[in-house]
Parts: structure tokens; C-alpha cells; sequence
């Protein structure tokens, strides 16, 4: 972890994933209401190279300051909609730049920025790690790991992170 004295959860995750896409709506109405000793962050997962532009899009929209915006709409879009490949980096550079009412030359510098190698390690490494085998994976604390499957569903998913929260929370106190 590197949120200090903070608990700190994060969610490995691929745009690709129905699993994911099926988790986001829980996952975002949780982290709206973080208690202050919790720190939330989204990480995309890098399973293998080609998936990639999914995690460079979710990169690029953080830089870009539209990771609010659009994670949501970026999901819909590749699994309501059915309009994107999560693996085509052309075609998810031109949604980003059509959809954040961008320059697609902004987007592109966005997906090959100088720190963008950096994050799509450290999201590689995280996923290894963590112990990961597939997403949606939920790393508590950087001791417990969880995800809708192990858990037994989206809202089980929630109810057992805080949980393994509380617990945290208890053990700090004592």
C-alpha cells in the first residue's frame, strides 16, 4: 500500500470484463460514501501485453481528468452498447476524444505520455502480486484479497470489503 496510516482498497479491473462492468455500480455508489480512514483506487489489471489499451484508456482518462466522466459511459459503451473493443487503442483514443469533447492528438499524447510505461508496469506487477487469477479483484489493505466470485455477487462483494474494513479498523485500535 501506499496510503500511509490510511486502509487502502483497490479494485483490479478490466474494461473487457462483463464481471467488472457488472461490479462498477456497486463499487462507485461504496467509494461515494468512504469513511475518511479509506482510501479507494482503481487499478487496471494487465493480465497479458494485449490488453493494454483498456488500461491505457483508463490511464489516459485520469490524466486527462475525465476518469469521473467517462469510466462509466467507457464500460457502457463495450458492453451495453457493444461499440468498442477494450483491445483496439485507435478506436478507444477517437471515442475518448469524441466523447471528452477532445483534440484526438490531446487523447494520443495521453496514451504514449512519458509516465504512461510506468503505470502499465506497476498495474502488471500489481495484478502478479496480489495473487490475483482474474478480475474483478478486490486487495484490502494489501493483506486480503476478495472479488464477486470468491464473495458470491456484487452486493456480497461490498458487505465483505467492509467488513474485512471494520476488522482492520479493530485491529489498528488495539
Amino acid at each position: 500500500t501506499d496510503s500511509g496510516n490510511k486502509i487502502e482498497v483497490v479494485e483490479l479491473f478490466w474494461y473487457g470484463c462483463i464481471h467488472c462492468y457488472t461490479l462498477d455500480p456497486y463499487i462507485d455508489k461504496w467509494a461515494d460514501t468512504l469513511p475518511k480512514d479509506v482510501v479507494f483506487k482503481r487499478i487496471p489489471a494487465i493480465t497479458r501485453k494485449n490488453l493494454s489499451p483498456g488500461a491505457k484508456a483508463y490511464y489516459a482518462l485520469e490524466t486527462l481528468d475525465l476518469d469521473h466522466k467517462l469510466h462509466e459511459k467507457l464500460f457502457e459503451a463495450i458492453h451495453k452498447e457493444k461499440t468498442l473493443n477494450p483491445v483496439d487503442e485507435k478506436n478507444l483514443i477517437k471515442w475518448i476524444a469524441t466523447n471528452g469533447k477532445l483534440d484526438t492528438a490531446e487523447v494520443n499524447s495521453a496514451f504514449n505520455s512519458f509516465s504512461m510505461n510506468a503505470k502499465l508496469s506497476r498495474s502488471f506487477k500489481m495484478f502478479k502480486s496480489a495473487g490475483a487469477t482474474g478480475v474483478p479483484s478486490i486487495i484490502i489493505d494489501g493483506r486480503y484479497l476478495t472479488s464477486s466470485t470468491m464473495a458470491g455477487g456484487e452486493q456480497n462483494t461490498i458487505d465483505l470489503m467492509n467488513y474485512i474494513i471494520d476488522n482492520i479498523r479493530k485491529e489498528k485500535t488495539k
